[in-house]
């Protein structure tokens, strides 16, 4: 009941059994119907390749558009052992990582590292009840390495991958790409709680450094790419005679939606015309120029944005869940109060990343 859609359509989810050709013919009819000219993904994380598909069926059989990498660009990017392995065969810099399938293969790896080098290990798949592990392996006793290793569900069909451990702080990025550019980009610290977000300085060396890569990332890639595209880094800064020197390593890569776009609030027309630039480069003249509008682009970055939260997220992590601890003893009186009033805090000088005045039902 949004103010912001014109129209609402229905459409069936993939499954496992029926596959998404019911989404993708779904999809279709809608395109055809309305005569779509652009179509935007908004992919989750588990129909990503799922709309991979639904871009290559509609683009072929439609004169629409679609915001959204092919299906091979899109397995590629989406798993975190294939990243790895195309970011290394770009020649871009990657943290050591290895592909294991069973635990043998961990202990392995573990007793031939050269450098003795730390590593955390990452499910392949989406598995939300491990996400949040970043127990570093080795242990401090062979016994404690054995006994975590084996609580640990790992299989040919469950794969992981065992990853170099850089010590240094996170962060994440959203990026835009349309045929082979960036045209939008917004860089923000990782957090704890990944529903929390604020942008870095669009001009900060940080920023800077993280748009070279996207870009450099992308103009290996090739032109074809058109999408979202957005990389987690592990930045470890070295202070060295010249000054700081950042090292920068990307660990994942998500070719969809951010919600990080939430921060270009309040930029809807540089935003509109960024994604419409897709349609109106199709729209070439007899010389084949583009019609009405420019060879080259800036890219577009937040301009004073707010800094995100969601409160209902906040209210159950930061005020009902700590309350339930302090009940139970398992924190102090004060914790419980520093939680709440980094709740009001919010409340009062962050925004709501979904709620609008004039357009207040979806939230």
């Amino acid at each position: 009941y949004s103010r912001s859609l014109r129209k609402f359509f229905k459409l069936p989810k993939p499954t496992a059994d029926d596959g998404s050709a019911h989404y993708i013919n779904a999809l279709l009819r809608v395109v055809k119907q309305e005569r779509v000219d652009l179509w935007v993904s908004c992919s989750g994380v588990a129909s990503a390749v799922e709309d991979g598909q639904a871009k290559e069926v509609i683009e072929r059989r439609t004169s629409c558009r679609a915001i959204q990498f092919d299906v091979a660009t899109t397995a590629t990017l989406h798993e975190k052992d294939t990243f790895t392995q195309e970011t290394e065969r770009l020649g871009l810099p990657v943290p050591e990582t290895h592909n294991v399938t069973s635990r043998d293969a961990v202990h392995k790896v573990l007793h031939r590292s050269p450098k003795r080098n730390s590593y955390i290990m990452k499910s392949v798949g989406v598995d939300d009840a491990v996400r949040g592990d970043m127990t570093l392996l080795p242990r401090r006793t062979v016994s404690e390495t054995y006994n975590h290793v084996a609580q640990i569900p790992i299989s040919d069909q469950k794969p992981w991958v065992l990853q170099q451990f850089i010590k240094g702080k996170e962060y994440l990025t959203h990026a835009l790409v349309i045929e082979g550019k960036v045209r939008m980009f917004v860089a923000c610290p990782g957090a704890d709680l990944v529903m929390h977000y604020e942008a870095l300085p669009s001009d900060s060396a940080l920023s800077r450094a993280m748009l070279a890569f996207t870009m450099e990332f992308v103009a290996r890639s090739g032109k074809s790419m058109t999408g979202h595209l957005s990389f987690d880094f592990l930045v470890d800064e070295n202070a060295t005679e010249k000054g700081a020197e950042l090292m920068l390593k990307p660990i994942e890569c998500n070719p969809r939606a951010h919600t990080a776009v939430a921060l270009f609030s309040g930029q809807g027309s540089e935003v509109s015309k960024c994604y419409l630039s897709l349609v109106e480069s199709s729209m070439t003249n007899g010389n084949g120029h583009l019609a009405n509008s420019k060879e080259e682009e800036d890219i577009v970055v937040p301009k004073q944005p707010a800094k995100y939260y969601w409160i209902g997220h906040d209210v159950v992590t930061l005020v009902l869940l700590p309350l339930l601890h302090l009940l139970q003893g398992r924190i102090r009186l004060r914790d419980w109060i520093r939680g709440c009033s980094e709740f009001l805090a919010h409340v009062l000088s962050w925004k709501d990343g979904t709620f609008e005045v004039w357009d207040p039902l979806p939230w």
